[in-house]
């Protein structure tokens, strides 16, 4: 295997980052503001914000909504963020399964 396809192979099996963790890393520390009081502010139970801050908890189309007006962000960049990451955790546990399905090229969808 060349290095190109290596990292191809391997960029392939990466799983996006949960959306929790952006939310941890990159938006809380930037408004200096605590669990608590992001928690209080969403709404929701600091038990919650903790599950959903280390992708223990998904991003649910409610949970989108609330971090899409705390964050002044559009709800779907949330559920797109989540939906990536559970569908690549699916490709990668059902894996040999869809090896085993044909590909039937030419099906449109209505």
């Amino acid at each position: 295997m060349s290095k190109r396809e290596y990292l191809v192979t391997e960029r392939r099996k990466r799983v996006p980052t949960h959306p929790g963790l952006i939310l941890k890393e990159d938006v809380l520390p930037d408004l200096k503001m605590s669990i608590t009081a992001t928690a209080k502010e969403l709404g929701i139970s600091r038990q919650t914000l903790h599950r959903i801050l280390k992708g223990a908890h998904p991003i649910t189309p409610g949970m989108a909504l609330r971090l899409g007006r705390f964050c002044d962000t559009d709800p779907m960049l949330w559920l797109k963020l989540q939906q990536a990451y559970d569908l690549k955790l699916a490709e990668i546990e059902l894996e040999d399964d869809l090896k085993k399905i044909p590909i039937h090229h030419g099906a449109i969808i209505h």
